[in-house]
């Protein structure tokens, strides 16, 4: 390999941002001679400060994240700790005290049986892990036909090529054909775009959209179909939560035909709607969960697939073996990390707090229906979309021309500048995400509302 000298001296007085175009390569993100990104140096609380020193109000938690705050130096002292201890040891027929103990931990907050964790090193990895234990388990039990996956329209479950495959936004997925086979779609719960005969009775609606599964099970075959993968509250699309009954209807569903529900709560899990797990949340114990992101908080990288026991049971022989893992998953430090996270968590009452402020929160939101570009405002706990529309009386929304010229031309930077970092998606409709750390409470939720409101007024003046 030829290394060359930087063309730009580290110490140099040129911005970090435009620094960075030299060798990162952003994720997701456009890249081009015009493009510099903003550089977050330091967080606090609910706060982020770019290298200009500027501050912002985090109304994303980071990416979803950030559950007890920046700043944290418990976390930061638990990660040095470890690292004097133990800086690293793999998983692979070893086991390290900070995982048993996460995993001990992990498995009395889950619901039911599941009791049984494998880690990872993030939600797309979980996912990936969730798919195929669901192969390997229907070999292992006599049912070696069942492989194919179910999931949402606009859902999005990871990169990997399995989790992409489960994902359910074709944009994401072009340029990576072809993909892992066997995924297939049904439609999500955004009951704003059902038919008029379902939308005004949300639970009518919630049947409907639960029997579609049914429906595409009995045309792939029973015999072929592994598993259902669902989010709790599915995050693409802008925040769409189950109806009534929705998820009661889906267990049914997949204990009829032998079919492994999946609760993909990579955000929803660790307090984003309220409980640790999203599933307690809505009523229904699921077979797998993934998750990942609120584990740590963000100060270290961790996930997790969480299995019951009846779905380890196959691998408790003495010979078989799940032949699947991650150098990093499970490390000691994110474990650690993870441990005195969740001691927050629990000291500072924090999923009590998303229950107790979450109405607020979604009053104060409600409040910028006033708009005549808001359309709609939906989610749960501490994690919502606002969709954005051209016409509120026909739920016009944008053409891909405005959406591209409003939400990415203007929104992302003109919300950002006014001190407000969350999240303008157009995965499905045009939305604006909310999700701000758990410690949040009526003053953040007053400045959102504050900040959104000027800019999305400015917004539909543009259209």
């Amino acid at each position: 390999m030829t290394v060359t000298a930087p063309s730009t001296p580290p110490n140099s007085a040129q911005s970090l941002g435009a620094r960075s175009a030299a060798h990162l390569w952003g994720h997701f993100a456009r890249h081009g001679d015009a493009i510099t990104p903003p550089v977050i140096t330091r967080g606090e609380g609910v706060r982020i400060f770019d290298d200009r020193g500027r501050s912002y109000l985090d109304g994303l938690a980071g990416l979803f994240v950030v559950q007890v705050g920046h700043g944290r130096v418990e976390l930061a002292e638990a990660a040095a700790r470890q690292a004097k201890e133990l800086a690293f040891f793999p998983l692979w027929s070893y086991a390290t005290p900070p995982a048993i103990e996460l995993a001990e931990r992990l498995a009395a907050y889950a619901p039911g049986d599941l009791n049984r964790v494998f880690f990872t090193t993030g939600g797309g990895e979980a996912v990936e892990s969730a798919w195929k234990l669901a192969k390997q388990y229907f070999k292992l039990v006599g049912k070696p036909g069942k492989h194919k996956v179910i999931s949402r329209a606009v859902a999005y479950h990871g990169t990997p090529q399995g989790a992409l495959a489960i994902t359910g936004v074709p944009a994401l997925k072009e340029a990576f054909e072809p993909l892992t086979p066997g995924a297939f779609r049904v439609p999500n719960t955004n009951i704003y775009r059902a038919d008029d005969h379902l939308s005004d009775d949300a639970r009518k609606f919630g049947r409907w959209a639960a029997d579609r599964i049914a429906e595409a099970i009995e045309f792939e075959g029973p015999d072929t179909v592994a598993a259902v993968f669902l989010e709790p509250v599915q995050n693409a699309g802008g925040c769409f939560p189950p109806p009534p009954g929705y998820f009661e209807r889906v267990r049914e569903i997949c204990d009829e035909y032998d079919v492994l529900l999946v609760s993909d709560e990579v955000i929803c899990a660790f307090g984003r709607i309220g409980s640790m797990f999203a599933c307690e949340d809505f009523g229904y114990v699921p077979d797998i969960i993934t998750c990942a992101k609120g584990m740590t908080s963000g100060y270290s990288p961790i996930g997790a697939m969480i299995a019951s026991d009846r779905l380890f049971e196959p691998f408790r022989d003495g010979t078989t073996t799940f032949a699947h893992g991650y150098t990093f998953g499970g490390h000691p430090v994110s474990a650690a990390v993870a441990l005195a996270n969740l001691d927050i968590f629990e000291r500072e009452a924090l999923n009590d707090h998303v229950k107790t402020q979450a109405p607020a929160f979604r009053a104060t939101l409600e409040k910028l229906y006033d708009l005549p570009i808001v359309g709609d405002v939906r989610g749960e706990g501490f994690f919502y979309g606002i969709e954005l529309v051209k016409d509120k009386a026909t739920k016009e929304t944008f053409t891909a021309a405005e959406s591209e010229r409003i939400l990415r031309g203007f929104l992302s930077t003109a919300l950002f500048d006014a001190g407000l970092y969350c999240r303008a998606d157009d995965r499905g409709d045009p939305v604006v995400q909310l999700a701000p750390p758990l410690i949040a409470g009526q003053a953040e939720f007053d400045e959102i509302e504050q900040i959104l409101r000027s800019v999305l007024g400015e917004a539909y003046s543009l259209l």
